[in-house]
């Protein structure tokens, strides 16, 4: 019986970590040109000419730079290492978790006025943009995004290991949302862009937790 708890188990970890693989991901608005490497790494010819947001400022909305994605109903931490030939006004590439084409947070690196910014956009309605100037260029971010409750948290480290809050907004709970990677070139010809180490890791529903911390036995 033992044995065949674990191999159950061993399943199901499995079927688990196959559901987080690039392979196993869909897109929306889907490049002309693409590829996963055999390590997990995806690179892929960024669309030109697209980009997300919605009405604030420029008085446009668009929806359609290219987005690789899976869906998750609950709370979990996503987290990748991103990279780009950045070539003109606001290249960017990202993490990307949507609920609705009203509703969604993309962050980042954005390419603006020749400088690299960590830069998240957020949009209920309508869009706002925040953005933290880096005083070089950098090879490689880490971006990590935490789902808790009715909020997002949202990192960046430049090694894989220590992270700093770059922002905290809205995103509503018990939802399920689109999460993954994306990219974009709204006044260019388009970039290549690359993502390593993509992971989506589950947390357990933070008021259910509570709930059971309360009636344990």
């Amino acid at each position: 019986m033992k044995k065949i708890i674990m191999s159950a188990l061993a399943i199901m970890a499995a079927a688990q970590l196959q559901g987080q693989t690039l392979e196993k991901m869909q897109w929306f608005n889907e490049p002309e040109s693409w590829e996963i490497k055999k390590d997990g790494k995806l690179i892929m010819d960024v669309t030109p000419q697209t980009d997300y947001w919605r009405i604030s400022h420029y008085g446009f909305t668009v929806d359609d730079a290219p987005f690789l994605y899976t869906v998750r109903g609950g709370e979990f931490e996503v987290e990748a290492k991103i990279s780009g030939d950045y070539k003109v006004r606001f290249d960017q590439a990202g993490l990307m978790i949507r609920a609705d084409k009203e509703n969604y947070i993309k962050t980042g690196i954005e390419f603006v006025d020749g400088k690299y910014n960590l830069s998240t956009v957020v949009t209920h309605g309508t869009s706002d943009w925040s953005v933290i100037q880096l005083d070089r260029p950098v090879e490689h971010i880490w971006i990590k995004a935490v789902r808790r409750l009715d909020a997002v948290e949202i990192f960046y480290s430049f090694d894989g290991q220590s992270y700093i809050m770059m922002r905290n907004c809205h995103l509503q709970d018990n939802t399920p949302v689109a999460v993954g990677l994306m990219a974009a070139s709204p006044d260019g010809n388009g970039f290549k862009a690359t993502f390593e180490n993509f992971k989506i890791k589950h947390l357990p529903d933070a008021r259910r937790t509570e709930w059971l911390s309360r009636n344990a036995d």
